[in-house]
């Protein structure tokens, strides 16, 4: 049945472009998200108020173009052989996995060889904090909270959603994530105008935010963690961090790696006094490639079970299909 087939050609498509993304990583030029942000500029350009409603306007215009877009190959009649491509493509597209890991790795490597200055020079590349002046502890936990919130935002989420609702779900999530990080910020500008990006991003982690939390904890022991610290850290410090979403990701990272995370964060409009979480120690350079290596380990832990998610939930309703059928 086409129910079952379906399954099969996005499992796969699934894998193909999870591998595709570990051996390619990001295309330098013509990224299909750059693209994406760029039309989400020029649409903002014309749309722009102090408002809700025209933010919610312009989230609209954008998330629902990329669903649209995917929507096209997810067609009744679509030849398997091209919805497999279709699904691998967008896929690799929007996973980030190994751009993540390798950015972070050059930053843990600068700040293991004592070169400081560079290591903050290029912090701003992997995340927006106020990189002048901070020490090498404090550039090291910039690193290792990115690294745990970015696994959830560029390798649980997007394959959960494409699990769901296939080549519409990966590129609507993405979109959605693109549009957070360009105007979900509570800066004067988008403070009202990128309200709904903020909330429709949110929505759409709640249920990978945690799914990566709970792997952290899965894979702790693979870094020489505790499943027991990631987990308790996990339960009582995830949901002190201000977003709904990241503290669950970072706090089952800092118990997992045995660090205390959190604290003063300095941005260009703003400072943010974050709660710590995990009962470790600061973290140091060395700590960015314990933290890439339990990015890896969550990233390919939850490859295996999404992809076996998708193909046995479209099994499962194959099998209930054929049973209405034959009653």
């Amino acid at each position: 049945m086409r129910t079952r087939s379906s399954g099969a050609v996005l499992a796969a498509g699934l894998a193909t472009g999870f591998v595709a993304d570990q051996v390619l990583a990001d295309p330098e030029r013509g990224h299909p998200v750059a693209i994406f942000g760029r039309a989400a500029e020029r649409i903002e350009g014309a749309l722009y108020a102090d408002s809700r409603s025209r933010g919610a306007i312009h989230t609209a215009l954008c998330v629902g173009s990329a669903a649209a877009a995917g929507t096209a190959f997810s067609r009744r009649g679509t030849p398997p052989v091209a919805a497999y491509l279709a699904t691998a493509a967008a896929t690799w597209c929007v996973l980030g996995a190994t751009s993540l890991r390798r950015e972070a790795a050059a930053i843990g490597n600068l700040l293991e060889s004592g070169d400081l200055e560079a290591a903050r020079e290029r912090l701003p590349r992997l995340c927006g904090r106020d990189h002048r002046n901070l020490p090498e502890g404090e550039v090291a936990r910039a690193v290792v909270e990115s690294v745990a919130e970015n696994t959830s935002d560029a390798v649980v989420a997007p394959l959960f959603w494409g699990a769901v609702a296939g080549v519409p779900g990966l590129l609507a999530y993405r979109a959605a994530n693109t549009l957070d990080a360009m105007v979900g910020h509570k800066s004067e500008r988008y403070l009202k105008f990128g309200w709904s990006a903020a909330r429709l991003d949110d929505a759409m982690n709640l249920v990978p935010a945690r799914l990566t939390g709970l792997l952290t904890v899965a894979m702790a022991p693979k870094v020489g963690g505790s499943r027991q610290e990631a987990w308790r850290a996990l339960r009582f410090d995830g949901a002190k961090h201000p977003s709904p979403n990241a503290g669950r990701c970072e706090a089952a990272a800092a118990g997992a790696l045995g660090l205390r995370l959190g604290g003063t964060n300095s941005y260009a409009s703003r400072i943010e006094h974050r709660p710590y979480m995990g009962v470790g120690r600061a973290p140091r350079g060395f700590d960015v490639a314990r933290a890439n290596r339990l990015s890896a380990a969550v990233s390919g832990g939850a490859a295996g079970v999404l992809v076996g998610g998708a193909l046995a939930s479209r099994l499962l309703m194959s099998a209930a299909l054929r049973r209405r059928h034959r009653a």
